[in-house]
């Protein structure tokens, strides 16, 4: 599967700032056995202990803070297609710079571990993306992506009259496409929970789903509602 031109350009224009990403950060709390999506990418890092770390579609940088910190012996980079978001994570003190995840300016091999949290679903042409994270990875290396399922916060968005498009790169097919470029695939799946009042649940959709924002019925105090996160491990 691709993405049109137009859902490029809204991606771009979605990640021009920091405002809606951490609009959507900001209602997440962990899972009821506390582990998030973000200590099972570090905790596998740790293990395997790389010396040369690349993340793709950074973000703010949080993550790539994390990871620069827990394991401060390697040598860290974080890419982000959007100039601002590199400028915010080189603030943190991460190295970071402009690249396309589909065109990654490095050699071959040049990277024991590469990263993509939530950002598998944006790219243009997914397994060509894949093949450029299988090509920059050292032979024995590993690769950690992070991605949602169709039935992510399913009560909030049936709530509010509508319904999550499915993922290009989601909990229901990215093992498969995986093992296109990996021979080994694990896959370990979270439910972290979305806490909301109202205003902020409005805010969550607004920065995506404008029309779902308008339509979510007023309730009164905090609800819950349910994530779907997979982390996958391929090797």
């Amino acid at each position: 599967m691709t993405s049109s031109l137009d859902d490029q350009a809204a991606v771009r224009r979605q990640y021009r700032d920091e405002r809606g990403l951490l609009t959507r950060a900001s209602i997440w709390r962990p899972p009821v056995d506390g582990v998030t999506p973000q200590d099972l990418v570090i905790a596998e890092l740790g293990h395997r202990e790389p010396t040369s770390i690349l993340e793709i579609g950074c973000g703010t940088g949080a993550l790539a803070e994390r990871i620069h910190t827990s394991l401060p012996a390697a040598s860290m980079l974080a890419t982000d297609q959007s100039a601002r978001m590199v400028e915010l994570t080189a603030a943190r003190g991460v190295p970071a710079v402009i690249a396309d995840a589909d065109d990654l300016p490095f050699a071959a091999g040049s990277y024991q571990a590469v990263v993509a949290a939530w950002m598998l679903y944006h790219v243009p042409r997914i397994d060509h993306t894949l093949t450029e994270v299988r090509r920059v990875l050292a032979d024995g290396g590993v690769f950690i992506a992070v991605t949602n399922g169709n039935d992510h916060l399913a009560g909030l968005l049936g709530a509010a009259g509508a319904s999550g498009s499915p993922y290009q790169f989601g909990r229901e097919d990215g093992e498969a496409l995986l093992r296109h470029h990996f021979g080994t695939v694990e896959a370990r799946h979270l439910t972290p929970l979305a806490v909301a009042n109202h205003a902020e649940a409005v805010r969550y959709l607004a920065s995506s789903q404008p029309e779902a924002a308008a339509r979510l019925p007023r309730y009164d105090g905090e609800r819950t509602y349910r994530g779907a996160v997979t982390v996958f491990i391929a090797s």
